[in-house]
């Protein structure tokens, strides 16, 4: 068992399970082998080289995250759908250890949003001029589709490169899944809440201490997630987290993003997004 920070060996299901009932996310160390790890890394790359070239159709390729669409032109900071592209990347998300732990925190019966919304999501973040996608503002996961009834739901987060303030981190409030959230009807981006969005999302009915920052500032209780290379995140969808912006500026943080679900699966061709978290 590993434990700094939050930080537990794939097969100490019950630890990891623990730390994550009472503060909303763990980090899971050595569920990959090194192969598979690099074969993850080298299949985005090359997923993500090939949406640059126009070589995939657009559903691979997005802008919907950015904070300027025209830069996906020259560069593409995302690869969604990209559990169909890589067998790797199908493999990780569907381990047999990390579905044992998911059943745990979240039920029995779950399903893996791949073919949905974005499916399985390549991400690469760096502070460069080309790029669209540096950090991301305070938000839960829920607050993106609070008319849907697909929640609860956790989502993971395989690291092909460790974390630091130079290449930018996680930041999260521990603690905060435990809180009825409002749906997000103030936010930066001056989206709309549709009428049919539950009012609060949470694991219990108790009100946040304080409200959600609209932006990139400090909250009391937060922590510094930092992770290594092959690390895999799991946090709550009503966890608040954010992205830190690195200060390096040659750096990346490079990982594969997506979500397991214990809620309804929506019909098809019901989908829900709301771009409230800052960039």
């Amino acid at each position: 068992m590993i434990n700094e920070h939050g930080v537990f060996d794939a097969s100490d299901t019950e630890a990891i399970a623990w730390f994550y009932s009472m503060h909303g996310y763990a980090v899971v160390r050595n569920l990959l082998t090194d192969d598979q790890q690099d074969a993850m890394e080298r299949e985005c790359v090359d997923a993500q080289s090939k949406v640059v070239a126009g070589e995939l159709p657009s559903r691979y390729g997005s802008t919907v995250f950015l904070d300027e669409a025209a830069k996906a032109d020259k560069f593409a900071n995302y690869v969604e759908y990209v559990n169909e592209l890589s067998p790797a990347v199908r493999s990780a998300a569907e381990h047999p250890q990390l579905l044992k732990v998911l059943r745990v925190v979240l039920g029995e019966q779950i399903w893996l949003r791949d073919s949905e919304q974005f499916g399985v999501v390549y991400q690469d973040a760096r502070p460069g001029k080309e790029s669209g996608y540096t950090r991301i503002g305070w938000h839960s996961d829920w607050q993106a589709s609070p008319s849907l009834d697909v929640w609860p739901s956790t989502a993971f987060t395989f690291h092909i490169d460790g974390t630091s303030p130079a290449n930018g981190f996680l930041r999260v409030v521990p603690g905060s899944h435990l809180w009825a959230t409002p749906a997000p009807y103030r936010n930066i981006n001056g989206v709309t809440v549709p009428d049919t969005a539950r009012p609060t999302g949470g694991r219990s009915s108790m009100a946040p201490p304080f409200p959600m920052p609209l932006g990139f500032e400090k909250i009391p209780g937060e922590v510094a997630v930092y992770v290594e290379r092959g690390d895999v995140i799991l946090h709550d969808a009503y966890l608040w987290h954010s992205a830190a912006r690195a200060t390096d500026d040659h750096a990346t943080r490079r990982h594969v993003r997506g979500g397991w679900f214990a809620g309804t699966a929506p019909a098809a061709g019901v989908e829900e997004f709301i771009k409230n978290a800052a960039r």
